[in-house]
Order: C-alpha cells, then sequence, then structure tokens
C-alpha cells in the first residue's frame, strides 16, 4: 500500500470513536462527530465505515484523514464560486488543535455553525446508482423523462438535478425539483441548485485531467443567520461522489468506483440481513477499501 505520495502520516490503528476533549458533543453521524467549541464547531472524521446504513466493527484507519483533506482541496477550488462553512483563518487554528490533540490535525475541520437545509443536492451526469434502479423500473430518471434504451453507466444527455431529503438516519429519499422548492422556498432552491451544477462542473474538470469520470455527487448547504446561503460537511470525495477510471469506462455495467463500494460488494455475498449486528470484515477487504481511498487522494488531489 503506497503512501509515500501522502503529505500527512496514515494512522496506524483506526479512530473509531473520538474521545477525550474538553467539548461538547452535539452530534455523532455514521463517519463524523461534530463538538461545539463555542464560536464555531470542531468536526472530526473518524475511521468508521458504514454500509447499508450499519456501521462496521472495523474501521479503515487513515479514511478519516483522506476524507478531511480531499474535502479541504476541494472547499479551496470552490470558493471561487461560492462560500463554505470553513472558519477564518481555518489552517491556524486546525495547528493549534493539532498542538494539543495530534490525532485530530489531519481529521479535522473548524467550521462556523449554520442552520443545514433540510435537503442534499445531487446532481448526475451518469446512470447509476438508484438512478438506474429507478429508470430500469419507470424509464425515467426520478421526475425527468429520458431516452429509452440506456444502459447502467450510460452518459446522460445532460446534467440532472435530483435532490434528496434530509434524513438523520436510514436512506434520503428522492424529492421533486418543485417540492424542494417548496420546502426551502423558491428563490433558495433556485441558488443552490446553479450553485450545485456549477461545483459539479467544476469537480467534472478536475476528474477528467486525472482520467477520471465524475458520475454524480452529492452537496449539502446550510444558512447562517442573516440567510446567507454556504456550502458545508463534506465536498466531492468518494464517499459523497461517485468516481470511475475514464480508461475502460464502457456502459452497459458497474464502473470500478473510488470508494466503499468494495466492502458493499463484498457484504452482498454474504448471507447477511443488512442489519446489527455486522459481519465481520477480512483484512484483505479492509486493506482493498483503504487503498481506493489513498488512490482517490493521490489521482485527484496530487498534481
Amino acid at each position: 500500500m503506497k503512501t509515500d505520495s501522502l503529505p500527512f502520516p496514515l494512522p496506524a490503528e483506526p479512530l473509531l470513536k473520538v474521545e477525550g476533549l474538553p467539548y461538547p458533543l452535539v452530534a455523532s453521524g455514521k463517519v463524523r462527530d461534530v463538538f461545539d467549541l463555542g464560536d464555531a464547531l470542531l468536526m472530526v472524521a473518524s475511521d468508521r465505515v458504514s454500509a447499508f446504513d450499519v456501521i462496521m466493527n472495523e474501521g479503515l484507519a487513515g479514511k478519516g484523514v483522506l476524507l478531511t483533506q480531499i474535502s479541504l482541496y476541494w472547499f479551496a477550488r470552490a470558493a471561487a464560486i461560492t462560500q463554505h462553512h470553513l472558519v477564518d483563518e481555518h489552517a491556524a487554528r486546525i495547528v493549534q488543535l493539532g498542538k494539543a490533540h495530534p490525532e485530530l490535525e489531519h481529521r479535522s475541520m473548524i467550521v462556523k455553525k449554520l442552520k443545514p437545509l433540510p435537503i442534499e443536492a445531487v446532481v448526475r451526469g451518469y446512470l447509476s446508482g438508484s438512478g438506474w434502479k429507478a429508470y430500469q423500473e419507470t424509464a425515467k430518471l426520478f421526475e425527468y423523462s429520458l431516452p429509452k434504451g440506456l444502459q447502467e453507466s450510460s452518459q446522460l444527455p445532460k446534467l440532472l438535478f435530483t435532490p434528496t431529503t434530509k434524513v438523520a438516519s436510514g436512506h434520503d429519499m428522492p424529492i421533486d425539483c418543485a417540492d424542494a422548492g417548496e420546502l426551502i422556498g423558491e428563490k433558495l432552491f433556485q441558488r443552490v441548485h446553479d450553485l450545485s451544477i456549477d461545483l459539479y462542473k467544476m469537480g467534472m474538470e478536475r476528474a477528467k485531467a486525472a482520467n477520471l469520470i465524475l458520475a454524480d455527487t452529492k452537496f449539502e448547504f446550510g444558512l447562517d443567520e442573516a440567510g446567507e446561503l454556504y456550502l458545508i460537511d463534506e465536498i466531492l470525495t468518494p464517499d459523497s461522489s461517485r468516481y470511475w477510471p475514464r480508461e475502460g469506462y464502457a456502459p452497459g455495467g458497474a464502473q470500478p468506483s473510488f470508494d466503499k463500494q468494495f466492502v458493499r460488494d463484498y457484504l452482498e455475498t454474504l448471507d447477511w440481513d443488512k442489519k446489527s449486528p455486522p459481519p465481520a470484515l477480512p483484512r484483505a477487504v479492509l486493506a482493498g477499501t483503504l487503498q481506493r481511498y489513498i488512490e482517490a487522494y493521490t489521482t485527484l488531489v496530487v498534481e
């Protein structure tokens, strides 16, 4: 497993739970734990791995570091398009955090306190995942009519915005654009739509230069007290996006990807009901999955 091109160390053991911090824990998700710093929030990406909404017993040592560093790379680029949630002088504050908590330095973001919108902004350029399933059943991509005869992984005639509801647990569900506009307001919805398309295009161009395809991705946004819109959470990581190698791409089936699909594919071979407790993950599956995250970082970020 090559890590010599990484400008930061990966831990020897996975960090599954963040403990011992003198800050109140305000949220804990499948991967990230969020703490209240007073003037801002501390968002820490753990090395937890989830599949089918179940958190596995094992973790991937360094996954949280890689996800955070990929997000920071993209937030720096996204600043030309929209404001985002990182606090001013973010790098300096992270260095200070690292002096007290070295294990958190490369896996943390310090972010503004914002109110997340109740939708996730999904942009699709290719027919895959839940979109492919919907097309098979209805010959449509949710609310959008599509040409007949498309295959799994086919490129769509144009970029499509397919928002979902945002839920604390379980699966996010597709929602029509009209309903999403009603939920958050038409003017705000249009702003989210346009920014999401622009951000996808930014990711698509960089992916192309790295000989990758950005098949689809999701963004999250939040508002400050004045109603200003910000890009939040993570951005264009392998967990929030579907990247495929451009070399060898061929519609007509699933494509190899840089994410935890490797774990899902293994779990699909088991007689498991996709409920807790999860089965054990073999060392080879863990190593293969982590290698994909490393490859995503080195391919996208290391120019």
